[in-house]
């Protein structure tokens, strides 16, 4: 009888085990996958970024200055790795795009081009879809993070081989700023 009580305990135990993995193991694949949607889309707004550039270009081709920035920020941004270095590089990128439309203000005839207001609006509709992403990705990576650090699954959560993740935030002051556009 003793063996048997023994052994159904040992059954819960493994039960209760296997299904903490698996609870962590679908949190962290939602997480990856979230992260996948971030990339993609940041992927698809850098790819918009230099048919920008090239339509504003034409109009103000004396603001080299904020041109180069854009390079600068975007060639950052696609060679970035991780939550905390993508961020970091998205928001300096995202700084400069904002200088880049301060500038176009500056040029009725630019506002008023079909190429442009198109792109602008392919952009606007790219930056609504990465705040989405990164809502979403973040609020995943909280639940992640929270159930391994919740009892009993941070007894068994490192052991196991899972790891808190990074959340995609600001991470400096000046991220958090309005850039200054001065003519």
């Amino acid at each position: 009888m003793v063996l048997i009580i023994i052994l159904v305990v040992i059954a819960l135990i493994i039960f209760f085990i296997i299904g903490l993995y698996n609870s962590l193991v679908q949190l962290r694949v939602r997480a990856d996958s979230a992260w996948s949607d971030i990339d993609i889309q940041l992927k698809r707004r850098r790819d918009l970024i230099p048919n920008i550039v090239e339509t504003v270009k034409g109009y103000a081709a004396h603001e080299k200055g904020t041109f180069e920035n854009i390079a600068k920020w975007r060639s950052a941004a696609m060679s970035a790795t991780g939550p905390a270095e993508v961020a970091q590089a998205e928001n300096q990128l995202t700084g400069a795009l904002r200088q880049l439309f301060a500038v176009a203000e500056a040029y009725p005839q630019l506002k008023a081009s079909e190429q442009f207001t198109g792109l602008q609006n392919s952009l606007q509709e790219v930056e609504d879809a990465i705040q989405n992403a990164r809502r979403y990705y973040n609020a995943v990576v909280r639940d992640y993070n929270t159930r391994l650090q919740s009892f009993p699954a941070n007894m068994f959560a490192a052991t196991l081989g899972f790891q808190a993740k990074q959340f995609f935030e600001l991470t400096s002051p000046q991220d958090r700023e309005v850039p200054q556009v001065k003519f």
